[in-house]
């Protein structure tokens, strides 16, 4: 008979497991499986005999590849990529550049209130994006903005902002408000853990604020610039809230103006499951291939300057 010190190690070697566990199944039911789930439905398509009428008159049968030759020949999410480029394009470079110099600004010796600040640059990013989007999109309306009205005050022309080339700009701002605060702490917190030796040094060397700043500071949160940006290029790719918010606001804005927005319009309008599918696994595929792309290049500089 084995006896209960025996046992034990056993049960020790298999308590890491244990606790991962709860975490492995709550993954693969609402993540792995709805994505299994997802690729499998784009393959597939439904086949209509006759009227469509009738028990047994529509079908699902497999579809091979026609729903992803479909997806590639559809120049609706071919616009729409395009238009999310364009907008990546305005929110990256502003909402990384603000995000790095309020970091570096909060990071001086001589700023003051530097907690309240820093909590007044974060706050936006706490106000879901619907409640923002609908916010930004009643102070564009000419008709409610209070900007409108001062501008017409003072005899100043009204831009529209949500028509036209202005719309990138209205939505970028959009972005730009709700997702500096967040780029920022992260930004900050990797200054904060640089030694204050390394600052004392330069400063003995005769370097001016500006110097440590560009020649230090920012090199050394490099890699926090990495995962911001990381972060930030899937976001772009899966905008979604602000166009649909402002939808019902501008005639600007149409129902495939985004990838995900085609991908919602032919799930839920035109009840095409199985080419939303293929075309949600096309978005998922180049937002995996952009980010490991864009990993790997930043891998190799940093080994590229290690060597150095």
């Amino acid at each position: 008979m084995t006896s209960p010190t025996s046992r034990r190690p056993y049960g020790v070697k298999g308590a890491p497991y244990g606790f991962l566990l709860p975490a492995t199944l709550l993954f693969a039911l609402f993540f792995a499986l709805p994505i299994g789930y997802a690729v499998w439905l784009s393959f597939r398509k439904m086949h209509v005999s006759g009227l469509g009428l009738g028990a047994g008159a529509r079908s699902e049968v497999w579809a091979g590849a026609e729903n992803y030759t479909a997806a590639f020949q559809d120049s609706e999410l071919l616009n729409g990529a395009l238009r999310v480029l364009g907008y990546g394009c305005v929110v990256v470079p502003v909402m990384l550049g603000l995000a790095l110099l309020f970091a570096l600004m909060l990071d001086s010796d001589r700023v003051r209130l530097a907690p309240f600040t820093r909590l007044a640059i974060f706050l936006p990013y706490a106000v879901p994006g619907v409640v923002a989007a609908l916010l930004w999109g009643f102070l564009y309306l000419p008709d409610v903005s209070p900007f409108s009205f001062v501008l017409d005050r003072l005899g100043l022309p009204q831009p529209d902002l949500l028509d036209g080339g202005p719309l990138y700009l209205a939505l970028s701002n959009i972005a730009v408000w709700g997702g500096t605060g967040f780029n920022m702490i992260v930004i900050y917190t990797s200054l904060r853990s640089v030694p204050a030796e390394v600052y004392e040094a330069a400063k003995l060397d005769g370097a001016t604020p500006l110097q440590i700043a560009l020649r230090i500071k920012i090199p050394m949160v490099a890699p926090s610039l990495v995962l911001t940006f990381f972060f930030s290029i899937i976001a772009t790719l899966q905008v979604f809230n602000e166009p649909t918010t402002l939808k019902p606001l501008t005639n600007s804005v149409s129902t495939t103006w985004s990838p995900l927005m085609k991908v919602y319009q032919d799930a839920f309008g035109r009840n095409d499951i199985y080419s939303a599918a293929a075309e949600a696994t096309l978005i998922a595929v180049v937002t995996l291939l952009l980010s490991f792309g864009f990993l790997r290049a930043a891998n190799r500089r940093d080994k590229q300057e290690a060597a150095r």
